[in-house]
């Protein structure tokens, strides 16, 4: 691939990803006789996305070593953020009586406590960030929402039928898989087999391509929820802003977390970057169904900034 064929996939693969994906589920949406396979287009969807994210996960672990994951300051005042802006959130769901309101808090909610984006440390790097320290904090997050949200979901949905153990295992079962098998096959890999990892610590360079499909997936099953969510125009509206105001609060507190630039970076990323598949499943399955919406709507905000800010940076010459 050509020095300038590589530089327009760059500036252009991110926007296009989101065009694409969501292009696709119009296109399958618009064509009827594809809606027979609507069980296995969504499965296809999901199940890629997860398997792309392990992927991501995988390449960044075989990058670091676990000596690398250490706390710092911003770790402890993003976590502080999230989880104290949830349970604030929570507490006035909790309060609020049916309507759109009380749907927009919880899109609020589920936006501000989401887990950060297998592909943060992607992005992280390209910027100029700190990998290490991002994925120290996508751990924390991860192993920080598995308990937490049990915690709060009987307070939100008082009609939640099972307990925190089963909640806990459930939601375990959809982020562990994801997170810990890519990492301790990776941390073998790279004390076992070093040649191997020297070849994969080559490889993981195309890491932003693999985020580009995994990013078009995203975006299929983004639009799927908001097509079937049956909202009406105010409640979309209103739910884009609360997406739109979660996604910049996130990404602003993160960047002013630290003076030092690249720590500033890394906790923007890592802090505003969101796992937004697990948004919608946890929406879907948690709260109010149409809260899903907010997933779709925040992964194309954070889309959208990640070109700004890559598409800045190499050609600013920063």
């Amino acid at each position: 691939m050509s020095p300038k064929t590589r530089q327009v996939l760059n500036d252009w693969m991110l926007p296009g990803a989101i065009v694409l994906g969501v292009s696709l589920y119009l296109l399958y949406y618009f064509t009827p006789w594809l809606h027979s396979y609507e069980r296995t287009l969504h499965i296809c969807a999901s199940e890629g996305q997860r398997l792309v994210i392990a992927v991501l996960l995988f390449f960044q672990f075989v990058k670091i070593s676990p000596h690398d994951l250490r706390l710092t300051r911003w770790h402890a005042l993003a976590l502080a953020l999230q989880v104290g802006s949830f349970l604030i959130l929570a507490f006035a769901v909790s309060r609020v009586p049916e309507g759109v309101g009380r749907m927009l808090l919880e899109c609020a909610m589920l936006c501000m406590i989401c887990p950060t984006a297998s592909a943060a440390g992607v992005i992280t790097e390209k910027l100029g960030g700190n990998l290490a320290g991002t994925v120290t904090y996508l751990v924390m997050i991860n192993l920080t929402g598995t308990f937490l949200i049990p915690l709060v979901i009987p307070m939100v949905n008082p009609s939640a039928t099972m307990g925190f153990w089963a909640y806990v295992g459930h939601i375990a079962l959809k982020v562990f898989p994801v997170l810990v098998l890519p990492g301790l096959l990776a941390w073998l890999i790279r004390y076992t087999t070093h040649g191997l990892q020297r070849r994969l610590m080559r490889w993981s360079g195309n890491s932003f391509y693999v985020w580009g499909v995994g990013l078009t997936l995203a975006m299929i099953l983004a639009t799927r929820a908001l097509m079937e969510s049956g909202l009406g125009a105010a409640a979309v509206a209103g739910i884009v802003l609360v997406s739109v105001l979660c996604c910049f609060v996130q990404f602003f507190a993160g960047r002013h977390m630290e003076a030092d630039k690249s720590a500033s970076l890394t906790a923007g990323q890592a802090l505003g970057q969101k796992n937004t598949g697990f948004l919608i499943w946890l929406g879907y399955n948690y709260m109010t169904p149409v809260t899903s919406v907010a997933g779709g709507l925040y992964a194309i905000w954070q889309n959208l900034f990640n070109s700004w800010e890559l598409y800045r940076k190499q050609h600013s010459g920063r």
